[in-house]
């Protein structure tokens, strides 16, 4: 059996596979490939207008990459309504790595005085696609807002793919959709033909634009 390295990560992605751990304590990994995949379009999402409206008043500060394992230590972090977590200890390591290689990002939604994280998501970034990961929330709305800034990133540098791997009620609402797997393969090869640009800074301020094309 091939040993899963961050490089081996990239081409199972590029190819529309992606690794789960069994439980958060398992150094092994199992490799997915969903036969409806979800996906959110960059065109024109159908975003609530509720959300743009809380989105557009800035009350958070949002950022990128200022603790990445910090943002996947929130998603893995177990509470009342989630007892168990596929993100373990390999799965950080390998997706530290990505990180280090500049193909895996965090968006942080935090406090604007104390600073502190409320809540985000991250996920992997290869030519034109990003593929999210997993998200989470300490206050109302916060991985939404993650989320929209992530979109508005995403247009911003050139992106054409955002894999939301699978669909659930919560992304339902957010404008994911779910494609058959040849589908959504095509897609995929036009992103990995495309190289995109990660932009540096997902403030409100420098995503203006196309936050309000978002509304």
């Amino acid at each position: 059996m091939e040993l899963i390295t961050a490089e081996l990560l990239l081409r199972a992605y590029g190819e529309g596979l992606f690794p789960m751990a069994p439980d958060e304590q398992s150094d092994e990994l199992e490799w997915f490939c969903p036969q409806e995949r979800g996906i959110i379009p960059l065109d024109k999402p159908a975003l609530p207008r509720r959300l743009m409206r809380t989105v557009m008043a800035g009350q958070y500060r949002l950022c990128s990459d200022e603790d990445f394992d910090g943002m996947m230590q929130a998603c893995a972090r177990l509470t009342s309504t989630r007892t168990e977590t596929w993100i373990s200890g390999r799965i950080r390591q390998l997706y530290g790595e990505l990180h280090r290689m500049g193909h895996a990002h965090s968006v942080e939604v935090r406090d604007r005085e104390s600073g502190a994280l409320l809540g985000g998501l991250y996920g992997v970034s290869l030519q034109g696609a990003f593929f999210g990961e997993s998200m989470v929330s300490h206050v109302r709305d916060a991985s939404k807002i993650a989320l929209v800034h992530l979109i508005a990133a995403l247009k911003q540098g050139g992106y054409r793919l955002l894999d939301t791997q699978y669909v659930t009620p919560h992304l339902a609402s957010l404008g994911c959709v779910g494609v058959p797997f040849a589908a959504y393969r095509q897609q995929l090869d036009v992103a990995m033909q495309h190289p995109a640009r990660w932009p540096g800074d997902i403030s409100l301020e420098a995503l203006k634009p196309e936050l309000e094309g978002l509304m």
